[in-house]
């Protein structure tokens, strides 16, 4: 796979077109422009992580809904995908580094953006912890020395004492090297993220043949619903929702191509494009992974699907020896998945705090001149993650609330954007007469922007739904945790929208185009 390219200096001539275009916006280039079209879809790629989302939560969905659940896998891409569609609407219109706040700026009002930037951050942040606890889940089965707090009984899992507390050092490790990444450049993220993708995609190419060497059974597989449905209201349809956040967990961050707007050539062509091809590629190679991996393993009952999930499946499968091959490319993913998170997170509040809508935005919209990075984010952003890792140690029931959680913060915001450029729509305001020939989805967009409306709506009502099978029975405030989370957080926002409101003015005009 050709990567060697995506980080070189670009050619004079098509910089200066680019920062004339950013300069159109009424912003000054300040970020290194030297991202290829590969590190824009690797971008988004690493961020859906097919070996990080499947990997850490196969268990989870199997254990809900047995191995029918695997048909959450193509409604929630449908879903995800008709907002894709109109995210690479946007990103053609508006390359601008912070995606989803930019875009909802161009169409809606300024509180709407506010609260999808907000939300965002932390949503970014709560990400971050959630991938980098899944550490735990992979590098104790592959050596035991990696299982530095606990026993034996805790290698792989995070549903034990000892495994949550161990999720949480390994994580605090990964943060640390992210952040250090992410504050030396652009340049380096963008090669190790390169390296990570295609570690992981050609991992899951080969770990597929492999699966499909051993299979044992046809895939009608996938029509078995291992009795799930029982204690449930709605018998399986009951299961069947609670499996698709597995899904739903994997089906995000694909707007990170746009958020590195600014520092990819030609992003007005490479945006577009890469934000549809990474959910289609994980799309693709996940369903097929998930799928040949339930046709080749052993045992289709076996209790261990349900605890350990892919790890086990790929052991008892493959053996020990290959098992752990493929479980170190995860860890890989796991790390650039991680990395691609925090950048996002980055930019977005390097978008915010330029427009003066974060406090301190002189300093936070500051950009090193040695690394064209913005420092300060990557700190706060590093520091805020150690935080929420930190502040769950030891509960076991963190891993649940944190996943659940960093999914309703995207889901809110996307909404933000698919919801206001809808009302545009039905105005006939969108796309506009000024609009350039970019990627549109023509007679096509009104049925997917409402198709992406809908979804939506009704993903963020199942997410937010707390259910014990979900959060377990022992605590009401766990049951309750990611939306009363979620309620503080739009508090906390609100209240700083309050104070930050009248002094929204961009804190460095030296450093704005007029």
């Amino acid at each position: 796979m050709a990567v060697h390219g995506d980080s070189l200096p670009v050619n004079a001539g098509r910089d200066d077109t680019d920062s004339a275009d950013l300069a159109g916006f009424g912003y000054k280039q300040q970020l290194e422009r030297s991202l290829g079209s590969f590190s824009s879809f690797a971008s988004g790629f690493s961020y859906i992580s097919i070996m990080t989302g499947v990997f850490q939560l196969f268990f989870f969905g199997f254990g809900s809904g047995g191995p029918a659940f695997i048909w959450t896998w193509p409604l929630v891409f449908l879903g995800q995908l008709a907002v894709a569609f109109c995210f690479a609407e946007m990103a053609g219109q508006y390359p601008l580094a912070g995606s989803v706040y930019q875009w909802s700026k161009q169409i809606a009002r300024p509180v709407t953006s506010w609260f999808a930037g907000w939300i965002m951050v932390i949503g970014a942040v709560v990400t971050a912890a959630a991938v980098a606890v899944a550490y735990q889940i992979i590098l104790p089965q592959v050596w035991s020395g990696f299982q530095i707090v606990g026993g034996a009984a805790d290698i792989g899992a995070t549903s034990t004492p000892g495994g949550a507390k161990n999720a949480i050092v390994l994580a605090l490790g990964l943060v640390v090297f992210t952040t250090v990444i992410n504050i030396v450049g652009v340049r380096v993220m963008a090669k190790i993220n390169n390296f990570g993708v295609a570690v992981e995609l050609g991992g899951i190419i080969l770990l597929i043949l492999a699966l499909a060497v051993h299979i044992k059974r046809g895939p009608q597989v996938v029509l078995q619903t291992s009795g799930s449905g029982a204690g449930h209201s709605a018998g399986y349809l009951g299961a069947f929702l609670v499996a698709s956040l597995m899904s739903a967990y994997v089906f995000y961050g694909f707007d990170t191509a746009g958020s590195l707007a600014e520092e990819t050539v030609e992003p007005r062509r490479h945006a577009p494009r890469a934000i549809i091809r990474a959910i289609t590629a994980a799309f693709v190679v996940g369903g097929l992974l998930m799928l040949v991996g339930m046709m080749a393993v052993g045992d289709i009952h076996a209790k261990e699907l349900g605890v350990s999930g892919m790890p086990y499946l790929l052991k008892s499968t493959l053996g020990n020896t290959l098992g752990d091959v493929f479980l170190i490319c995860s860890a890989i993913a796991i790390t650039v998945c991680c990395l691609a998170v925090q950048t996002a997170a980055i930019r977005m509040i390097f978008a915010m705090a330029r427009d003066g809508r974060l406090p301190f935005g002189a300093s936070f919209s500051r950009v090193s001149p040695r690394s064209k990075t913005p420092v300060v984010p990557a700190l706060i952003t590093g520091v805020l993650t150690i935080v929420v890792l930190l502040i769950n140690i030891g509960n076991q029931r963190a891993f649940f609330v944190l996943t659940s959680t960093a999914i309703i913060l995207f889901y809110i915001p996307y909404l933000m954007v698919t919801g206001p450029m809808l009302l545009r729509r039905l105005r006939g305001a969108w796309p506009g007469p000024d609009h350039g020939p970019y990627f549109r989805m023509g007679r096509f967009g009104l049925a997917v922007n409402a198709f992406a409306v809908l979804y939506g709506i009704a993903m963020i009502v199942n997410l937010f739904w707390p259910r014990g099978a979900v959060y377990g029975t022992d605590h009401w405030y766990y049951q309750w945790g990611a939306l009363l989370t979620s309620v503080l957080i739009v508090v906390v926002g609100g209240v700083m929208l309050a104070i930050r409101r009248r002094a929204w003015t961009r804190p460095d005009d030296a450093e704005v185009v007029s």
